[in-house]
């Protein structure tokens, strides 16, 4: 699962309400019908293609002998994600959410094919790398369609639908890979998407041209340059500390160090004052979002690759081992929603960060032969559940401690510090690793002395304990006034 795609429910584009409110119309209502079901559309078949990659992912890498390249298949999405996020505000501020979207859409497509038509791992990951960049574009433009097409009152609704759309192909969706890996090959779980966001984008983009279409009031201010190149610097940074990280030569320090110089002035200039130090209010919510985000995201991606080599479990097997992540993730973020449990958020995002750590800890367990494969399995769905009660919090906290004209703003930063910390946790997890000779590991069934569990370990525990911080964090969410202005 990657949390940098809709699952929050909280956190929406630049507002601009309709200036009629069509009665008491629900998100299917007449006149929403289209819009909901093109948007919710869209969102379930990105969930659908994330939740089917996870399980693809180590096959392709084993067939492209790219497995020492294995994080930069799903890093190489974040960092890119990262520059399309931020360029996708300054677009829809000036020109409204079509753009972004159509373009986010078009190159989302065009990276799975890039991908599944791959001949060598390098083209694979920059296949994942242009996927990434639409990715980015597409999650800024939904949100504020969302917040220009729907009333107020409807917008909780249409954003619990966006939730709720990650449901069942996080149950169906690793399920349908397997299969289609198993039988077809694992280049038709990434050829086969693109074709099915016609018929969603065919029922939308005309409602979305209606309602949503042209700057704020009419109004097309001038792209926020600075913020841009800062996006920009974060993308590249955030790419060679990837390098870096995976090539593991002293040759590398340099790429490394430029990587650093790049991303320091950039995530200072993006994100609240005070966030890297966990200050109390807005700034300790960007901070929390993006330490529950990457650790998570980060042990997730090598779940189905530890199964698959180190237990010699099918892609299918493999990928079901998280498909009860998405009904419990669901779960949590229905709960931390209910009134009565407003007065305890800060409890619960703090119970929410102990289970997302307990998960991460127990999951390499099952590199001890002795351990049932399902408990994976089981302590995912617990890490899920935790998930969805922190990361919908962080949306709901975000907004509450935003100045209205800094909302914007904020919504970026939070995202910023969501696909940042996983492009980074995914490099420092990569590194190690690869250092650990987890680039030579093999499929348990055909090679039974060719396990490196350390190198599985290695990657699984540091995250248990950068969800610990997160459990520290969401002890400074408290401020007394406003916000951090990004």
């Amino acid at each position: 699962m990657s949390v940098l795609e809709p699952r929050d429910a909280g956190v929406t584009g630049d507002p601009q309400v309709p200036s009629v409110d069509e009665g008491e119309e629900g998100v299917l209502g007449r006149s929403y019908r289209a819009l909901s079901i093109g948007i919710v559309s869209v969102v379930l078949l990105i969930a659908f293609e994330a939740t089917a990659v996870g399980t693809a992912m180590p096959v392709a890498a084993r067939e492209l002998d790219g497995v020492a390249l294995y994080a930069f298949a799903f890093s190489g999405y974040f960092t890119t994600s990262l520059f399309g996020m931020v360029l996708a505000g300054q677009w829809a501020d000036r020109k409204g959410p079509l753009g972004p979207l159509t373009a986010g859409i078009a190159c989302f497509g065009a990276g799975l094919l890039l991908s599944g038509t791959a001949g060598a791992m390098w083209l694979f990951i920059l296949g994942r790398a242009v996927q990434g960049f639409g990715g980015g574009l597409v999650i800024v433009a939904l949100y504020v369609v969302v917040g220009r097409a729907y009333p107020e009152r409807l917008r909780p609704a249409i954003m619990a639908a966006f939730a709720a759309g990650w449901v069942v192909p996080s149950i169906v969706g690793p399920l349908a890979a397997g299969a289609v890996t198993e039988h077809l090959g694992w280049r038709w779980v990434f050829v086969g998407i693109p074709a099915l966001v016609v018929l969603p984008l065919a029922l939308a983009l005309p409602q979305i041209r209606r309602r949503a279409a042209g700057p704020v009031d009419g109004r097309a201010p001038g792209a926020d340059r600075r913020r841009i190149r800062l996006a920009l610097g974060i993308s590249v940074g955030a790419g060679l500390l990837q390098y870096a990280a995976q090539d593991l030569r002293p040759l590398s320090l340099l790429p490394g160090l430029v990587g650093v110089a790049l991303l320091v002035p950039a995530v200072l200039g993006l994100l609240p004052r005070g966030t890297y130090r966990a200050a109390r209010g807005l700034p300790s919510v960007v901070l929390l979002r993006g330490v529950a985000a990457g650790s998570f995201v980060a042990a997730e991606s090598f779940v189905p690759l530890m199964l698959v080599t180190q237990r010699g479990l099918s892609p299918t097997l493999a990928g079901f081992s998280l498909a009860a992540g998405g009904a419990t993730w669901a779960l949590g973020s229905w709960v931390q929603s209910r009134a009565r449990v407003e007065p305890y958020r800060e409890r619960l995002m703090t119970a929410g960060m102990v289970l997302v750590a307990a998960a991460i800890a127990a999951a390499p367990s099952v590199l001890i032969d002795s351990v049932p494969v399902w408990t994976v399995a089981v302590a995912w769905g617990f890490g899920c559940f935790g998930m969805g009660l922190v990361i919908s919090s962080t949306s709901v906290l975000l907004l509450h401690l935003s100045a209205p004209e800094e909302a914007g703003s904020n919504s970026a930063a939070l995202q910023i510090s969501d696909g940042l910390s996983n492009a980074v946790l995914l490099a420092a997890g990569g590194a190690a690793f690869a250092a650990l000779g987890g680039g030579t590991v093999s499929h348990t069934a055909t090679q039974a002395s060719g396990s490196h569990p350390a190198a599985f370990a290695v990657v699984f525990l540091p995250m248990a304990g950068v969800a610990l911080v997160g459990a520290w964090v969401t002890t400074r969410l408290h401020a007394g006034q406003g916000s951090a202005r990004t």
